[in-house]
């Protein structure tokens, strides 16, 4: 039975506990499903359309390899982001429950709270961040628009000057209004964001073009590697790099998941999202960005400063609400929906998918994001003790889903707190799933930390792909007599 309001329509969960039950947490109906291929795609756009991409894009070709390799090493990381999505978002699909309610399925319905608790905490500080980001292209808006209101960044109020707190509070206001209105105008948002930056980034491409002529496409824009092992090498590296690069969402793709149509609508939209869209960008990220080294002297990799040195204020004004909005649109899709439902999870019955939001957004700023990233010792602390976290609740989740369950769910058992219900395990929480978590997230964050404090050589990235498989060949481990078990309910 579905329930019937003015939000995403959802189903009834007969007898469902209120600690785990809410219309937000509820599966969504078959008729609130709406999110067919392109609204996938411009989901993916929409996160890799963003000043923060446009960089992680661009720096690839900054790695020593030549044109070509840095393309096949793209195409293999992507290809790789491509399954694993498949992967984590049909649990979602098929049942349209999110990801806190996933977790259930491994950790316990208590034990989800934990994880969800991980991921929210990696949301909100990006998300705060991200917001910083949008309002420094606020702040050069105002400044093109009104020359004088420069006069207001001379002084600093708890780190931040007069004019870039009002950038600042402006993006966090604008983007909550948004945020706030429902899953439904945030699809309809996020079709707006992704096509409409990729106007602009062909724009500049043209304009580039138009500068320099063709003698300006390179794909390669730093010195090769010096031998063919240390080539293979930094090939091997940028390809985990994408991988880790789509960490976050590779753990809750499923809250967008749980929206879509059917299973072949999410496939081709993140095929044409992830691969097909990647690649494109990156393309024309590395035309943009090999053009600026002759037009400018110097190869810029942030788009909101090309724009600013092109001079014209029509360009610079179109260009910066532009990178407003394509941050806004990342941070829907990496940071906002995540935490808003992981916060909701928390305590159901209190706490809805808006209130979450709004807790969300009043962390952000506590944060103090733009001393956060001001910091490179607290954000290498905080990628290494939180970001490789992910990992092994990734591989744990899939291998409890794929090997130990079998993909049967019992979808009224996610929702219950009786002891013989299949997710109460031990008191709500699943022992196995927390042994495999401590064992593999010890491994990648302590290698993560002795590698970025110089104890060892550094793993970068290959800490998520460590945490992840150890995570899930220990949860397969301990959970191996319970694999072979019937369940005893219907699995829906």
């Amino acid at each position: 039975m579905a329930s019937q309001t003015r939000q995403v329509p959802t189903l009834v969960i007969t007898g469902a506990h209120p600690r785990l039950f809410n219309h937000d947490l509820a599966p969504t109906a078959p008729e609130g499903r709406t999110w067919g291929v392109f609204s996938l795609f411009a989901m993916w756009m929409s996160d890799v359309h963003s000043v923060g991409g446009y960089t992680f894009a661009a720096s690839l070709f900054f790695l020593g390899l030549t044109g070509w390799q840095v393309l096949i090493s793209m195409l293999l990381g992507i290809t790789a982001v491509y399954f694993l999505m498949n992967l984590i978002g049909r649990p979602s699909l098929r049942h349209g429950i999110p990801f806190p309610v996933v977790a259930r399925l491994s950790f316990g319905v208590m034990g989800a709270n934990l994880a969800a608790m991980v991921r929210g905490v990696v949301g909100i500080v990006w998300y705060g961040v991200q917001t910083y980001f949008a309002s420094k292209a606020v702040q050069v808006l105002i400044v093109t628009l009104a020359p004088s209101a420069a006069s207001l960044t001379h002084n600093s109020i708890a780190g931040l000057s007069s004019l870039a707190w009002f950038s600042f509070l402006f993006m966090w206001c604008f983007q909550l209004l948004i945020f706030l209105s429902g899953m439904e105008r945030i699809r309809r948002f996020i079709d707006f964001c992704g096509p409409v930056v990729y106007l602009v980034m062909f724009a500049m491409a043209i304009w580039i073009l138009w500068q320099t002529g063709f003698s300006s496409l390179s794909l390669q824009l730093s010195p090769p590697a010096a031998s063919r092992t240390a080539t293979i090498g930094v090939m091997a590296n940028a390809a985990m790099l994408i991988v880790a690069y789509f960490s976050a969402l590779l753990l809750n793709f499923g809250d967008f998941a749980r929206f879509g149509k059917n299973q072949a609508a999410m496939k081709m939209g993140n095929f044409l999202g992830l691969p097909v869209n990647f690649l494109v960008f990156s393309v024309i990220t590395v035309i943009v960005t090999a053009g600026t080294l002759k037009v400018f002297g110097q190869a810029i990799t942030d788009p909101i400063l090309i724009v600013q040195k092109i001079g014209n204020p029509i360009v610079v004004i179109v260009g910066s609400i532009t990178f407003i909005v394509a941050t806004m649109g990342i941070n829907i899709v990496a940071n906002f929906v995540s935490p808003a439902y992981d916060i909701s999870n928390l305590s159901p019955e209190h706490i809805s998918f808006r209130l979450g939001g709004l807790i969300t957004s009043i962390l952000s700023v506590l944060v103090c994001p733009w001393l956060f990233v001001a910091s490179p010792g607290a954000i290498t602390l905080f990628v290494s003790i939180f970001g490789s976290a992910l990992g092994p609740m990734f591989g744990i989740m899939i291998a409890d889903y794929y090997l130990v369950k079998r993909q049967a769910v019992t979808v009224d058992d996610l929702y219950s707190m009786a002891p013989q219900a299949r997710y109460h395990f031990d008191g709500g929480w699943n022992p196995k799933a927390l042994i495999a978590l401590a064992i593999s997230a010890t491994l990648s964050i302590g290698l993560s930390l002795l590698g970025a404090y110089g104890a060892m050589f550094n793993v970068g990235d290959w800490g998520w792909l460590i945490g992840a498989g150890v995570g899930a060949v220990a949860y397969r481990g301990l959970s191996r007599p319970a694999a072979q078990l019937i369940p005893t309910r219907a699995s829906v």
